[in-house]
């Protein structure tokens, strides 16, 4: 009774926020159709939590909406003749949001934390390889002494959220929910209800540039009508995510503007293949490994990648707006996208040939391949997260298109928590339709092909080539722009050649917000993101 009466008083203030009553007139309503998976930044997955960090949270730097990188909690950073010392001046004056100084100590205990916990963060660990030790000085300094010199310390440091030492020192790191979610950023938690809501206030004693709004509440849709709805009515002010069929309504609602534009971080659209090898099956980290042996033959997954028509995915799912994909680095990227890539030619003729010369015969004549030993039918769990709001059309098209080379699916969609538990390193699944959204270097996912992923469940196909491993570790340390481009294009290839993923596009950004709430929104930026601390701290009421 207790949560129903504080979700019911949560709703009302959301109305009076509406009316301009009850002095939150200028609370920022966002709809969504997810939420959070984990409010630990060292165990979530999702982009829906990452959203809530970069509001809640502050980092060594912060990321432009051209791209570029600037320092957020220091004053200057110095960097040694040999590249393997960076110290960073800590500004002074910076509160966490119970109001205890934010100093080097914290910043010092929090990489400290990221490098020697290996399951901790749980996605993200590969940000801290190259580094020795990191200190704090009696200078309210930073300092990092790198194994070997690298290329992209801003990268590394980015999205490495900066923890309070006096709270996370004694907690069980790995199971900490951090409902309280004590940071140093510009909002500040309020309340938080999964699946529901996640309501944040301003911090109004924010070191940089404190927000404009009293606040921001992110409200959770599980229908896709009803999110388009929330904008038109304005039950919401911004939403980040919609159907892109809804976009032509919403460009004749009143009070409302349609944006699209180019992603701040480039996403991608993904058909995970589970081809893990037996001897690669994760077992001491939960690893069950039940994916269909047909899709560990690269046979299989070139004949499926054939008969799949990248281009009708696009213009009936995604309305057009988007592109044919390739690997998971996406064109968004800029130069470390290889756009010499020949894609396969969608040529179910091609695909049937494929299987028939592998000897996947349809054995019994009901209409599906079976294994060429006839021990199972080429029949696959086919799932995606059941608050995609593309997924359910895409799944339905590949179904159609791969009955015709006599591969039929199973279509389930299932909660984001309970597909990546399935996921990865459970290895619990068939084919998965998900997506990625990358960081601004490309090493964060081109991790995730690597063999080294395969226990932390960064790598959810299982994929396995040393060949790939080691041009990895030789990109990450080449400090050379051309040399290491080079070997970024190269790894596109090799995966794009073994068809470790089908990946059907790469997505625009479709964001819609009223006109009559809130002025401000940054949309004149080369990166489109309004959901983005870039936006919230700068828009402020229409008057």
């Amino acid at each position: 009774m207790k949560h129903k009466l504080l979700f019911v008083l949560v709703i009302m203030s959301l109305i009076l926020a509406a009316c301009g009553g009850g002095g939150q007139a200028s609370v920022v309503r966002i709809g969504k159709p997810n939420s959070p998976d984990n409010l630990n930044p060292g165990m979530a997955i999702l982009a829906a939590a990452y959203t809530i960090f970069e509001l809640v949270y502050d980092s060594m730097y912060d990321l432009n909406l051209d791209g570029s990188f600037k320092l957020s909690l220091a004053e200057s950073m110095a960097v040694s003749e040999d590249g393997l010392t960076y110290t960073y001046k800590i500004k002074d004056g910076i509160k966490w949001h119970d109001g205890k100084p934010l100093t080097a100590e914290d910043i010092s205990f929090t990489y400290n934390l990221y490098k020697d916990t290996p399951e901790y963060p749980y996605l993200n660990g590969y940000y801290t390889t190259y580094f020795d030790t990191i200190t704090a000085t009696e200078n309210n300094e930073v300092v990092i002494t790198l194994t070997e010199a690298i290329p992209n310390i801003e990268s590394q440091l980015v999205f490495l959220y900066i923890l309070p030492r006096h709270i996370w020192e004694s907690v069980d790191k790995l199971e900490y929910e951090n409902f309280e979610m004590i940071g140093s950023g510009p909002f500040k938690m309020a309340e938080y209800v999964q699946n529901e809501f996640v309501r944040l206030v301003v911090n109004k004693d924010y070191f940089d540039t404190p927000a404009k709004v009293d606040g921001v509440t992110f409200q959770t849709f599980e229908n896709q009508d009803a999110l388009v709805q929330a904008i038109k009515t304005g039950q919401v002010d911004m939403i980040t995510e919609m159907p892109n069929t809804a976009a032509d309504s919403l460009k004749s609602a009143e009070n409302v503007e349609l944006v699209i534009g180019a992603p701040l971080s480039p996403g991608v659209t993904d058909i995970i293949f589970n081809q893990t090898e037996p001897e690669n099956c994760p077992t001491d980290e939960g690893g069950l490994c039940t994916g269909h042996p047909a899709l560990r033959d690269r046979n299989v997954r070139l004949a499926m990648s054939h008969a799949t028509d990248k281009q009708k995915l696009i213009d009936l799912v995604l309305v057009g707006l988007g592109t044919p994909g390739l690997t998971l680095i996406p064109e968004g990227t800029g130069v470390w996208y290889n756009n010499t890539i020949k894609d396969f030619e969608f040529d179910v003729a091609k695909a049937n040939q494929i299987l028939d010369d592998a000897g996947y015969a349809d054995a019994d004549g009901d209409g599906t391949r079976d294994m060429p030993d006839g021990s199972r039918p080429l029949t696959f769990r086919l799932n995606w997260p059941s608050d995609s709001i593309t997924s359910p059309r895409t799944a339905e098209l590949l179904s159609e298109m791969w009955d015709k080379i006599g591969i039929s699916v199973e279509l389930q969609a299932i909660d984001p928590d309970a597909l990546t538990s399935q996921c990865c390193p459970a290895f619990d699944f068939d084919l998965i339709i998900w997506g990625w959204v990358s960081d601004p270097d490309p090493s964060a996912l081109l991790y995730v092909y690597t063999t080294e992923g395969i226990p932390f469940g960064s790598n959810e196909t299982g994929y396995s080539n040393p060949k790939y491993d080691e041009l990895y570790a030789q990109q990450q340390t080449e400090l050379n722009f051309e040399a290491r481009k080079a070997i970024v294009w190269e790894m596109q290839q090799i995966v794009h050649d073994d068809v470790v993923y089908i990946i059907p596009s790469y997505d625009v950004q479709v964001q819609a917000y009223r006109t009559d709430r809130f002025t401000g929104w940054l949309t004149d930026q080369p990166k489109l993101a309004l959901e983005d601390v870039t936006s919230l701290v700068v828009i402020e009421p229409v008057k």
